[in-house]
């Protein structure tokens, strides 16, 4: 890494960058100093290599500060819940509500901050909200028996899950001529709070076929930027998932896809247990886990991420 003047116009590395060019200004001075005495000149050989080796420090440290302002701008400010109903009718339309209570629940739990988006997209706001929940994507399966099931017959239903990391810089570029808009009345459950004005807006990305939806604001200029984000995340997402095609094969075969598709969890009330099909491991407590209590899923998951990191699993 080679010093920048453009060092001192960022305040976290400015004090580090006056001292680099001062250590500069005495390197110099001793080698001045010394003229043409060797005994001197020896000196001063001795005092420039302690300099440049406070030098190459502060460079190091320097680097440390930029990369990790790089990863704060790149990391996940919050996490966009996308949940859809599956295979199953009202059931499944019911169990992707219920998925939606459990994240709300666990959020709290953990002091984060969420809100609805539109109807079963949830935005969840946290340090650390994405790093808990990433694994969460994929087709969840729920195993019981509905209200108005009269013979006591078990149905099994899925709704998916899709998370989507919200990040303040984009790795995408989208040409807003690629881009339709459609506005309509935002409205809540049974026709409540119907707005007059068409303040929802639908954006849909032509080239992809990917749409994203927001109503929960209360200006149409709201809810568009609302969606243009998560739309903007929802095609990060998919150059991500083009990219983990090409890399770590058996990483994903250990901790899953990342797919929409992939059957990940079952929830089967008559045992009382939750499955995740990825680790192979089971929990029991079923109503509290759809209350929110998921910090053992989450844990084993971090555990598996850490390993895997670390090389102690085996790839």
């Amino acid at each position: 890494m080679e010093y920048s003047g453009e060092f001192k116009k960022n305040f976290a590395t400015a004090y580090l960058a006056e001292e680099y060019e001062r250590l500069e200004k005495e390197a110099s001075d001793a080698a001045v100093s010394a003229g043409t005495d060797s005994e001197l000149l020896a000196m001063a050989a001795e005092d420039v290599a302690r300099v440049r080796a406070r030098q190459a420090a502060i460079l190091a440290e320097i680097e440390q500060i930029l990369d990790k302002e790089k990863e704060e701008v790149t990391r996940p400010r919050s996490v966009v819940l996308e949940l859809r109903a599956g295979a199953g009718g009202d059931e499944a339309s019911i169990f992707a509500h219920d998925l939606e209570l459990m994240y709300e629940k666990y959020a709290e739990r953990q002091g984060w901050r969420s809100h609805p988006i539109d109807e079963l997209t949830l935005e969840i706001v946290g340090e650390g909200a994405y790093d808990a929940l990433r694994y969460e994507t994929g087709v969840h399966r729920v195993q019981r028996v509905p209200l108005t099931e009269k013979s006591g017959r078990i149905h099994t239903s899925t709704a998916s899950v899709a998370v989507l990391p919200i990040r303040d810089k984009s790795k995408v570029v989208i040409n807003p001529a690629d881009i339709d808009m459609e506005f309509s009345r935002s409205g809540g459950a049974g026709g409540q709070n119907v707005n007059k004005v068409e303040t929802a807006v639908r954006l849909i990305h032509r080239p992809t076929g990917v749409d994203v939806r927001s109503s929960s604001e209360r200006s149409q200029l709201a809810n568009r930027e609302k969606a243009m984000v998560i739309l903007l995340a929802k095609l990060d997402l998919l150059h991500e998932e083009e990219e983990a095609k090409k890399h770590a094969a058996t990483r994903k075969a250990q901790i899953g896809t990342g797919d929409r598709s992939e059957k990940i969890r079952t929830y089967n009330y008559l045992q009382d247990r939750v499955t995740d099909h990825r680790l192979k491991e089971s929990w029991h407590n079923l109503p509290g886990i759809l209350g929110g209590d998921i910090d053992k899923i989450v844990e084993a998951f971090r555990t598996l991420h850490t390993e895997l990191d670390s090389g102690t699993v085996a790839e």
